[in-house]
């Protein structure tokens, strides 16, 4: 029999390994910051007690969510546990603008649901590292939390603290921020953010935003000194500037994924400043 339930925060990590064995590269300490802003978020497919599926479907303020890990195990799929799980996921956000980043072939699936292709993220990686900035960059949590928020709004698409917080403050990140240059408009009083994680290999980049191509490769250079093996920074496909720095970097395109959005609006697509995205937070979370 089939049983569809919230994981608890240690089942989490299940879904993660799945990730891992799927190629995906999860980060090493992402589940607390996964759950922060919407500890009920991962959903279970059981079937005689066994997991057999995983979804996320994390809420996001009052009008916002975005799907991810939805991994059917090897063996079980095509027996309709996706799809049920799939159901409940989406059950889950009714209401919301949607989000998530799928595989591009799976676009005509995602289409049957309500989605929209808004544009490709890709990922860029490679045994590089950029050269050092030439004066050490401040920390992101040295400056005002509401600014960063603020911030990160206008790249994400809306706020999202507990996210943040957590974000910031797992063991083993570096966030870095550039606050505004005197005497030029910085509406929050920053010109850009970022921040790296270790993954299962290498490290990732996310989020990466800034007000400038320039803003962004000197806290891309900042950040590109933290850790060991391949860099990765995940860029919107659309936007000519940012893959031109993962390029300039020696960064290869490794794949890409499908953008889409569904949700209450005629036309679904998230308000937010598209030219600040010089790499998304995760293809898991948006």
């Amino acid at each position: 029999m089939r049983e569809i339930r919230t994981m608890t925060a240690p089942e989490v990590l299940l879904a993660v390994d799945w990730a891992a064995a799927e190629g995906w590269n999860p980060g090493l300490a992402d589940v607390p910051a996964f759950l922060a802003e919407d500890p009920g978020a991962f959903l279970v497919a059981e079937v005689d007690g066994r997991p057999v599926a995983c979804i996320s479907a994390v809420r996001y303020g009052a009008d916002r969510g975005f799907i991810g890990f939805y991994i059917v195990a090897p063996g079980m799929r095509g027996q309709g546990h996706g799809l049920a799980l799939w159901q409940a996921g989406m059950a889950r956000l009714k209401g919301r603008l949607i989000g998530l980043d799928g595989v591009v072939a799976q676009q005509a699936n995602y289409r049957k649901s309500g989605f929209v292709l808004a544009w490709n993220n890709a990922r860029y990686s490679g045994l590089v590292r950029p050269a050092p900035p030439p004066d050490p960059l401040p920390l992101a949590a040295t400056l005002p939390f509401e600014a960063l928020v603020a911030y990160d709004a206008a790249g994400f698409g809306g706020p999202r603290p507990a996210f943040l917080r957590a974000w910031i403050d797992t063991p083993g990140h570096l966030a870095l921020a550039l606050p505004g240059r005197p005497g030029l408009s910085s509406p929050h009083g920053l010109r850009g953010w970022g921040l790296v994680r270790p993954c299962r290999e290498g490290v990732k980049i996310g989020p990466l935003f800034a007000d400038s191509a320039a803003d962004a490769a000197l806290l891309l250079a900042g950040l590109g000194q933290h850790g060991q093996g391949p860099l990765i920074l995940d860029v919107p496909e659309d936007h000519a500037a940012a893959v031109q720095l993962a390029r300039g970097l020696g960064l290869a395109k490794a794949f890409e994924t499908a953008r889409m959005y569904a949700g209450p609006t005629p036309a679904p697509a998230p308000t937010l400043d598209r030219q600040k995205v010089f790499g998304i937070t995760s293809f898991e979370l948006g």
